[in-house]
């Protein structure tokens, strides 16, 4: 397991949630992380069909286009009465009629398909985390946690799926749960541990 040395990491993401997310955790240990945008990355099409396939693709190519260290996730929803959809299409599967990005409308999507499935609504979300080097090596860690789909659209909170999925052991969605409440069971959360425990071991 290679551990990371530097004092810079490039998120191939321009997602600003999680550029500030990182670079809290990071921080301590001097390094500064830089998005997407910093680098003026562009986003690669993702052709993989596995969220490590995905992942990697991204995390290659960052590290290929910047000649830095970067890190890259890709995440999704597994519906096992779907066969594993909507998977690694979880964020295209939100796209309107308008061409526009709606969750609630992915969700209305996913009960549709579901409808007349009272016993068999298993699924999990799924996190996987790829950090790639210039030079081609690449460690992988990846999150899941196991629940079911809710018959209906229930709760606010946190974004996506969240407002139909019961993670195992819950009586509520995460829709209904509050950031911290959600972070101890994510399967983002589960990843990250693991990348931190393998490649930044101080920060343990």
């Amino acid at each position: 397991m290679r551990k990371f040395e530097g004092d810079e990491l490039v998120l191939a993401s321009h997602n600003n949630g999680k550029i500030v997310e990182f670079s809290r955790i990071l921080a301590p240990l001097g390094v500064e992380v830089l998005s997407a945008g910093d680098v003026d990355l562009e986003e690669p099409e993702e052709t993989e069909t596995t969220f490590e396939g995905n992942a990697l693709l991204k995390a290659h190519f960052a590290a290929k286009a910047t000649g830095k260290i970067c890190l890259a996730d890709d995440s999704g929803l597994v519906v096992d009465a779907m066969d594993g959809a909507p998977g690694v299409y979880s964020a295209r599967y939100a796209i309107n009629e308008t061409g526009e990005r709606d969750f609630n409308y992915a969700m209305l999507k996913v009960l549709d398909e579901l409808r007349g499935e009272r016993d068999n609504r298993k699924a999990a979300f799924v996190a996987v985390l790829a950090l790639a080097w210039p030079d081609g090596h690449a460690e992988v860690f990846e999150g899941r946690v196991e629940g079911t789909i809710a018959h209906q659209i229930t709760g606010d909170q946190g974004f996506g799926y969240d407002p139909i999925f019961i993670p195992e052991g819950e009586n509520r969605t995460f829709g209904q749960m509050s950031a911290e409440e959600k972070k101890a069971l994510s399967h983002r959360g589960r990843a990250v541990e693991k990348l931190f425990n393998a490649c930044f071991p101080k920060l343990v």
